[in-house]
């Protein structure tokens, strides 16, 4: 069970809807919450609106959580008193015993001090002669269970800023990473030598290339292709003449892939299928591969 799950299991489903806005439930609590949700309109608003203020706080500047804050908050949970939970048997006998003591005492007073026996309706909401009303005792341990709530309710609220705090963080620097990608496909782009090519295969699939040989640069677009299965990925090789291929990365669906560094006498570039997070060298026949002297490379 979660960090979460584990402060909330008190079967407050209600209390789940910031966690399953952020994505932060396990499988298991999330199915449940789920299940709650099909039923529950204020969930599903809260939802809605959790995540629309998910989203608000991603794209603004996100301030980075201490690194000590979740020491902080399990050790405050861990820390926390639970309220033993009451033994109902041995309170209902107290208070029959109790009741026994009282019923003693009036039984023993003078006659004189009993109030007569008439239905409850005579007295109205006054209460008889000789019998007021003991106000009720406040449990022994009631400031203890609202300390431990509150106690909880703080940790869990510290657990979800945290993980908006996170989100936001991780949203922030994909942010900045396409950021730097666009501006080195744009310095590819605006190059005064940038040329283009692009070859397909009768099935429509595509590799397209625009480079500058002065800047030895190529921004690489695969189309059509997929994902492989079984968890392979596509990675592309420079090749050279009498000289091993070289990785130039992954590519991912259709995203441009900026290759650097590329030689003066490189002759093309092939795409494999390889295993998960690539391989050192080409472990199969390329699926398809392109010549470069279109673009000025292996003239």
């Amino acid at each position: 069970m979660s960090i979460l799950g584990k402060l909330l299991r008190r079967q407050d489903l209600h209390s789940l809807a910031a966690p399953y806005a952020l994505d932060a439930l396990e499988p298991g609590e999330r199915r449940r919450f789920e299940k709650h949700l099909a039923g529950c309109d204020r969930c599903a608003a809260e939802v809605r609106d959790l995540a629309e203020d998910a989203v608000r706080l991603a794209w603004s500047t996100a301030a980075p959580a201490p690194a000590a804050l979740r020491d902080r908050v399990l050790a405050a949970v861990r820390s926390t008193p639970q309220e033993p939970a009451p033994d109902r048997r041995r309170t209902a006998s107290r208070d029959r015993a109790a009741a026994r003591g009282r019923t003693a005492a009036r039984d023993q007073a003078p006659s004189r001090e009993r109030a007569p026996q008439l239905p409850p309706h005579v007295w109205g909401t006054q209460p008889p002669p000789g019998r007021a009303r003991t106000p009720r005792s406040r449990p022994l341990f009631a400031p203890l269970a609202t300390a431990t709530a509150a106690t909880a309710t703080a940790a869990a609220a510290l657990v979800v800023a945290s993980l908006f705090a996170v989100q936001a963080q991780r949203t922030e620097d994909r942010l900045t990473a396409e950021q730097a990608r666009a501006r080195e496909i744009a310095h590819v782009l605006a190059a005064p030598d940038a040329r283009a090519a692009s070859t397909e295969d009768a099935r429509g699939r595509s590799i397209g290339v625009i480079a500058s040989a002065s800047g030895r640069e190529a921004v690489v677009t695969l189309s059509g292709y997929g994902t492989p299965p079984g968890g392979r990925v596509h990675q592309l090789w420079l090749m050279r003449p009498r000289v091993q291929p070289r990785s130039l990365g992954l590519l991912t669906g259709d995203t441009p892939l900026v290759a650097k560094g590329l030689d003066p006498a490189s002759s093309s570039l092939a795409v494999t299928v390889e295993p998960d997070g690539g391989s050192a060298q080409p472990t199969s026949q390329p699926i398809v591969q392109l010549t470069l002297k279109s673009v000025g490379f292996g003239e």
